[in-house]
């Protein structure tokens, strides 16, 4: 059948309005309008790290999308978005800190409202993943949260996830759709070889059995040992006290380099450092890859002065910068290059995967 006249102008324009194939393998271009019309990116943010997504967005070369999100004055959530993402390609930045349950309400309704705005896809990136220690039942009665997480961003419409460091692997499958676990361990390796001298004469400690997997990683990467810390109560009572002692490996004259995922008390770090010391480690540093609030309350902040350890080095998939000012210590890696990279690989079909194998090596990209 043929085409009536107006339907064939439209789809004379359609076609001349085509963009060129040199802009097919990137959306990062010099005008940010370009990118946001031709290649359909929308990028928003919550409010629980507006820094990281303004740093992302910056990398990028694109504007976030205005978006207001505010508390009524009964606690309830109030999501507005300025601009049409019909169609688009929406990218939801929101991490699970500090508010972790306030912050993970904001996601969901975000999403939602994306949804009902008829988005083609939505990618929640969550640096830091709410609940994400709550993996299995562990003992009677205990809840499964992160399962519960995983359900509710599939309900509220969520099509994609961009996570780091989870606790657990096995997270990714409460999911039925995509997931994709970004990793800290390239920064946490190029840090220690720009910033300590004699990082070949290191041992990575992990402070538990669960962390092995990623110490051994991370010590075959730069061809050095590792080492096992083991922790115990003193005698049987959830309040008794506790003490580490070196399982494996030998710290005696040694730089150790604590390597975790996940902070919070800081009792872990303060029994780990002290067993080190004891043990005749000659330097410690700890890197750990989410320093949560907890850490970072005024009585804790004194206690990591206080640690016999010459830094602490966090990632700032949790907001870090009010904690750098308070504590000489605490120093931060800023993992904004890597989320912005994943989010345009993520819309222009291309491998995540790359950005964390022999590849990235080459190429020098951490």
């Amino acid at each position: 059948m043929a085409l009536l006249p107006l339907a064939e102008a439209h789809l004379s324009l359609l076609l001349s309005s085509t963009l060129p194939s040199s802009c097919n393998n990137s959306f990062l271009t010099s005008h940010p309008s370009d990118m946001l019309h031709g290649n359909s990116v929308r990028i928003l943010t919550g409010n629980s790290h507006p820094e990281l997504a303004q740093a992302v967005v910056e990398r990028l070369n694109v504007p976030l999308t205005p978006c207001t999100v505010k508390n009524f004055s009964n606690g309830e959530i109030n999501v507005k978005i300025s601009e049409s993402i019909r169609d688009e390609d929406v990218f939801i930045i929101q991490s699970g800190c500090s508010d972790v349950n306030d912050n993970l309400m904001e996601l969901l309704i975000l999403i939602s409202a994306c949804k009902g705005a008829s988005a083609r896809r939505i990618t929640a990136v969550i640096p830091c993943f709410p609940y994400a220690r709550m993996d299995k039942k562990d003992k009677s009665r205990a809840p499964i949260t992160a399962k519960l997480v995983a359900n509710m961003l599939a309900v509220a419409g969520c099509d994609h996830v961009i996570t780091m460091d989870l606790h657990a692997s096995q997270i990714q499958g409460f999911f039925d759709f995509p997931v994709d676990n970004l990793y800290s361990e390239p920064l946490m390796i190029g840090w220690i070889k720009r910033n300590i001298p004699d990082w070949k004469e290191c041992i990575i400690v992990s402070p538990d059995a669960g962390g092995a997997k990623r110490v051994t990683a991370i010590a075959d990467k730069l061809g050095i040992e590792f080492a096992l810390i083991h922790r115990q109560r003193m005698y049987k009572s959830e309040h008794a006290p506790e003490k580490m002692e070196v399982l494996v490996g030998d710290v005696r004259d040694k730089i150790a380099i604590l390597v975790d995922d996940m902070i919070d008390s800081g009792n872990t770090l303060v029994l780990a450092a002290k067993s080190l010391k004891e043990n005749g480690a000659r330097q410690i540093y700890a890197l750990i890859s989410h320093g949560t609030a907890g850490l970072f309350s005024e009585t804790k902040m004194s206690r990591i002065e206080e640690l016999p350890i010459e830094q602490l080095v966090v990632t700032n998939t949790v907001p870090q910068t009010e904690h750098q000012a308070e504590c000489t210590k605490l120093f931060t890696i800023d993992v904004s290059p890597t989320i912005a990279e994943s989010i345009r690989r993520t819309h222009n079909g291309e491998s995540i995967s790359l950005l964390f194998g022999d590849w990235a090596e080459e190429a020098n990209l951490y």
